[in-house]
């Protein structure tokens, strides 16, 4: 779960990203899905609900922190990426500690953003 400024915004940026759908929709509150397993978690980050708020406000969002996900067609989540003109920090490129390939981007809040291709599995029979 991360903090947002706007829940809508950041749903339908992360949405278009990840080819993700919306799981519960709100100005406060949102869960994202991919083949109807929850992938992520938005709140709002001035909103405390029964917890207490998630952020402080007076502190840049995201510091510290890279969100991170795998994915099984890396080359269409870069296309995504380009679509919404994400910004960029590290473009494609190769991992030499995993051996996959991954790019680095900004959400909408200033989060910093990791898709890195699934690594491939060989199965031992």
């Amino acid at each position: 779960m991360i903090a947002v400024a706007n829940v809508g915004q950041s749903s339908r940026w992360y949405q278009q990203v990840l080819d993700a759908t919306s799981g519960h929709g709100g100005a406060e509150y949102e869960q994202l899905l991919v083949d109807g397993v929850l992938i992520l978690q938005l709140h709002r980050l001035e909103v405390g609900h029964h917890h207490g708020a998630i952020g402080d406000p007076e502190q840049p969002l995201g510091n510290g922190v890279a969100v991170w996900f795998e994915t099984d067609d890396f080359d269409a989540a870069v296309g995504r990426i380009r679509d919404v003109a994400a910004e960029i920090v590290t473009d494609v490129h190769l991992n030499p500690n995993a051996g996959h390939r991954e790019i680095w981007i900004r959400d909408v809040d200033g989060y910093l953003v990791v898709l890195a291709e699934a690594p491939h599995r060989v199965e031992c029979r």
